[in-house]
C-alpha cells in the first residue's frame, strides 16, 4: 500500500560535531503520514532520499562521531561568513602587491563553529 503525505513540512537544521568541530546544514522535507490503523508517523526526506530523523541520533558526515550540536539553519553558514570576513587579507596597495601571500585554505575547528554563540 503507498502511503500519501497528510502534510509535509519543510525544516532545515545546522549540525557540529563535537568531536571533529565539522560543520553542516541539511534541508528536510517531513512527512506526516497516518497509517491503516489511525496511527500517526512521520518519514523525514533528505535531497529525495529517506533519512532516519536527524534528531534522533546524528551522526557526523566527517568523523562518524554521535556527539552533534544540533542548531536552528543558518549557524554554520553564519560562523563560515563571521570567520572568512575575520580572515580576509586586506586589500594590498601598489607597494605591497609585490609582497601579498596567498594564505592557505581555513581549517575549520569547533571553536570557529560555536564563536557566534559566546557571550560579550
Amino acid at each position: 500500500m503507498t502511503e500519501i503525505a497528510e502534510t509535509t513540512a519543510h525544516e532545515a537544521y545546522a549540525f557540529a560535531c563535537m568531536r571533529c568541530g565539522y560543520g553542516w546544514e541539511q534541508a528536510y522535507e517531513i512527512e506526516h503520514h497516518v497509517d491503516a490503523s489511525g496511527q500517526a508517523f512521520v518519514i523525514y526526506k533528505a535531497n529525495g532520499d529517506r533519512v532516519p530523523s536527524p534528531l534522533s541520533a546524528p551522526t557526523c558526515l566527517n568523523c562518524g562521531g554521535h556527539v552533534v550540536r544540533i542548531m536552528r539553519a543558518g549557524r554554520v553558514s553564519s560562523a563560515q561568513q563571521v570567520q572568512h570576513r575575520a580572515s580576509a587579507p586586506a586589500q594590498p596597495g601598489p607597494q605591497d602587491a609585490a609582497d601579498a601571500t596567498v594564505k592557505p585554505e581555513h581549517h575549520w575547528h569547533l571553536s570557529d563553529l560555536l564563536h557566534p554563540f559566546h557571550r560579550k
